[in-house]
């Protein structure tokens, strides 16, 4: 898989590319059949990274692709005198994917959400894109001496895209874990994509997502989200005062 040299964020490599070439990028590792673990970095995974440093591992060594998601990455990018073309969102890659599937005959596993979830937005998915093919579903919860059991189910339906949707960091810990078992060649995690499929969850306007206000939106509809949220001023706090290009 062919990418542009990261650019670092609070030392955390961040790949500055379009959506156009991010999804290129990860149907090259399905034609090619190199496994391709790819993360969307906002700045609340960003911040995570600061003070996890198993996770900042995963983020910044394990990952072949780490893309700005989010209005605070692509902002810190430039600030620091990077060129971030744009932001490529989690929930849209995850739909760019699907439609790519849908076209090409790639084969997709939904893993993760609460019970019911992830069969809702696969029957979304086949409403959306027509000929999409979601050869499997496995509700998010579960101990962890069933994962192996998780693994041969997946391994077994013949997916090339296995999308991971138990939130961050626990989604990118459980698949760097397994990776060398996993037999898909996109790995990634999409946190709550699921729930927005399924109705559970509604996205921000398309006018709040072009204005960056999503994280305003996501407040207003999850008040609970408030003390994640406060990620936010400390990371542009962060950027402004401790961040230096490379």
């Amino acid at each position: 898989m062919q990418i542009k040299e990261p650019v670092k964020i609070l030392d955390v490599p961040v790949h500055p590319l379009t959506m156009g070439e991010a999804v290129s990028a990860l149907e090259e590792s399905i034609t090619s059949g190199e496994q391709a673990f790819v993360v969307t970095a906002n700045a609340e995974i960003i911040m995570m990274c600061q003070e996890d440093a198993g996770y900042k591992k995963i983020v910044s060594q394990d990952a072949q692709l780490v893309l700005p998601d989010g209005a605070g990455a692509v902002w810190a990018g430039r600030h620091l005198g990077y060129k971030v073309p744009e932001r490529v969102a989690g929930f849209d890659l995850y739909c760019q994917l699907l439609d790519k599937a849908a076209q090409k005959g790639y084969k997709a596993f939904f893993f993760g959400g609460s019970t019911g979830i992830a069969e809702a937005a696969k029957a979304k998915s086949e409403e959306l894109y027509p000929g999409v093919q979601v050869v499997g579903c496995r509700n998010g919860y579960f101990k962890e001496e069933e994962s192996q059991a998780i693994i041969d189910e997946i391994n077994a339906s013949g997916a090339d895209m296995l999308f991971a949707a138990l939130g961050a960091p626990k989604q990118e810990k459980w698949l760097v874990r397994y990776r060398e078992q996993l037999k898909p060649k996109i790995l990634m995690g999409i946190g709550g994509s699921f729930d927005v499929f399924a109705g559970k969850m509604e996205r921000a306007p398309k006018w709040m997502q072009d204005a960056s206000l999503e994280w305003l939106f996501r407040l207003y509809k999850q008040p609970s989200r408030f003390m994640r949220m406060m990620a936010l001023p400390k990371f542009v706090l962060k950027v402004v005062f401790n961040g230096k290009k490379a």
